[in-house]
């Protein structure tokens, strides 16, 4: 059995997780470091109900206790910091959407990966069962990928970046520029549109929507038809775990390399950059080395202001 560290319960993520894990004997969290804004109570809670071994004191402690590491940090700017022992200590670490939030630390993971680091991620939506199926189908029949367009709400970047990413496992390239293009507000809510070029030609088109939730919805446009769905959201967490799972296991899988993830992080800092200068064109490898990004501790702050207690 694949035993997970759970690296803290900032989000919903640990919890449905551990919800299938028990319908799934290949794996299960045996521990959890947690130093954030969720109370011991609903840590111990945590632990009592999906039956931990323990609670640790140090990121060191749970490295040791584990097999895998799942940093569930909703301040991605600390992901490599609660990475960082799992991958001193040689062990695979599974870091949840956004990976990271700069250019930056871009950099730094992809350095770690030279390494010989093991770092898994990131969108559930990547994996999920309705771009699986598109993608088997065989391109003879459902025809090449000429343009994509694909939804997502709630936020810019912590929930935007899925649909990124599936876009990014749609398109099976890296983007070379992104444009912003414009928004629309009504009622407080506001959605804005970005365009992302390939160098072959093939375009895509994605909308973030700020204020509520919106279905992850693509459309694709091939050389030999159209196609639409909208992602079925309680199949995509057992879609990713199984993925997780049989690279643990040493079996084929679909996770994405860690250039591709980082790809869609580039992609998100890129079209702000364009935003922030009029929609100008701005290519991913001309994003600047100092650029800020997208500011983890004050999404961090807002998100545990708001937070309502999960593990009870």
């Amino acid at each position: 059995m694949i035993r997970i560290g759970a690296v803290t319960l900032d989000t919903s993520h640990p919890l449905a997780f551990a919800k299938v894990l028990e319908h799934d004997s290949r794996a299960k969290y045996v521990g959890v470091f947690d130093d954030s804004f969720r109370s011991d109570q609903e840590v111990a809670n945590f632990v009592s109900r999906f039956g931990l071994e323990k609670r640790c004191s140090t990121l060191d402690e749970l490295a040791d206790l584990c097999d895998i590491g799942f940093v569930h940090s909703c301040d991605w700017d600390r992901h490599l910091e609660l990475a960082e022992p799992f991958v001193r200590k040689g062990k695979p670490v599974f870091i949840d959407k956004p990976i990271v939030g700069k250019l930056g630390d871009c950099g730094k993971v992809s350095e770690w990966v030279r390494q010989g680091a093991v770092i898994l991620g990131s969108s559930s939506v990547r994996y999920c069962q309705e771009i699986d199926a598109f993608l088997a189908r065989p391109v003879e029949e459902r025809g090449e990928i000429v343009s994509i367009y694909g939804t997502s709400g709630v936020d810019e970047f912590n929930y935007g970046i899925h649909v990124v990413e599936g876009i990014g496992a749609l398109s099976g390239k890296l983007a070379r520029s992104v444009r912003y293009v414009g928004q629309a507000e009504q009622q407080g809510k506001r959605s804005e549109a970005y365009y992302i070029r390939y160098d072959d030609g093939l375009n895509a088109l994605y909308h973030t929507f700020s204020g509520c939730w919106q279905p992850f919805a693509f459309t694709i446009m091939t050389t030999k038809s159209t196609y639409a769905f909208t992602v079925d959201t309680s199949k995509l967490y057992a879609a990713l775990l199984n993925e997780i799972f049989q690279f643990m296991e040493g079996k084929a899988h679909k996770l994405a390399p860690m250039d591709v993830l980082l790809d869609s992080v580039k992609i998100m800092l890129a079209g702000r950059i364009s935003r922030e200068n009029g929609g100008q064109t701005v290519s991913l490898d001309a994003i600047p080395a100092d650029d800020p990004g997208y500011d983890g501790a004050a999404f961090y702050r807002g998100y545990a202001a708001n937070a309502k207690p999960l593990y009870t």
